[in-house]
């Protein structure tokens, strides 16, 4: 799959009441996270599907929307991503036994899981651009960190939408007050639930830290930024610039080698 143009949603709710559904429908393929649904926000964030990345820890939500999310349309890919050992064939991967539930309501889907060593290439290009050993730092890769490296490989020009730029929610009571999910406009807050994350010592999310990193891919890829619209500025100090081309040498050789679900 190439795609020339791409949209990459986010589940933020900076796309509440932004209108740019068309404009995110009008992109040759439109790439969405997880449970994200698009009946009742069609106006915000569009209708198509080409391709769904989902985390291993979404997978029950999915199941539980399977009349909005799964049903939809045949012509959309899936993309699960999750633990080697939760997503092992053969019986001993949870996550992937799951799979085949997924698989019998969705006979002629696409359906794909990303492999064992394209996820040690995950945390490989995570500490090449941070300098954080994944596992020392307790860190967590989020899907949008898999679903922005897929679009590099997938994609030409790559129209991010709903994703803040990394000083946005510099403390808990900065930015906009906006939910985290589009979808849950009474739920906990993006900027409190980033920083949260982010000063977190226990397992966590490194959102802030990602977005760093996306900033930077920003200056060597065609990668725009809309709702909010940012540029990346030309120096990024929280993180050695240097780093920032690390992708390029990972991303040609194939950052995700996608291998079919249970048939």
């Amino acid at each position: 799959m190439h795609c020339s143009t791409c949209s990459l949603v986010s589940s933020s709710g900076q796309l509440r009441f932004g209108k740019r559904g068309e404009e995110i429908d009008r992109s040759k393929c439109v790439i969405r996270m997880n449970d994200a649904p698009t009946a009742g926000f069609q106006r915000d964030v569009g209708r198509r599907t080409t391709l769904r990345v989902v985390a291993h820890s979404s997978l029950k939500l999915l199941l539980r929307r399977r009349a909005q999310l799964l049903n939809v349309s045949q012509d959309t890919a899936y993309v699960f991503w999750g633990p080697s050992g939760s997503m092992q064939a053969g019986g001993r991967g949870s996550v992937f036994n799951s799979l085949a539930t997924v698989k019998g309501l969705l006979p002629h889907g696409k359906m794909y899981v990303v492999s064992r060593g394209k996820m040690l290439s995950s945390d490989e290009l995570f500490k090449k651009e941070t300098g954080m050993d994944r596992k020392k730092s307790n860190s967590w890769l989020s899907t949008g960190w898999f679903a922005m490296c897929l679009a590099m490989e997938l994609c030409g020009t790559i129209n991010v939408f709903g994703m803040v730029p990394p000083d946005l929610c510099s403390s808990p009571t900065t930015g906009p007050s906006v939910p985290y999910h589009y979808y849950e406009p009474k739920g906990r807050s993006e900027c409190s639930t980033y920083v949260s994350h982010e000063r977190s010592r226990q397992g966590s999310h490194r959102f802030i830290t990602e977005k760093m990193v996306f900033s930077g891919w920003a200056r060597s890829h065609d990668i725009r930024f809309h709702q909010p619209d940012w540029t990346p500025p030309t120096l990024l100090p929280a993180l050695d610039v240097s780093t920032t081309n690390a992708s390029r040498q990972i991303l040609p050789n194939g950052m995700f080698a996608l291998i079919r679900g249970p048939r």
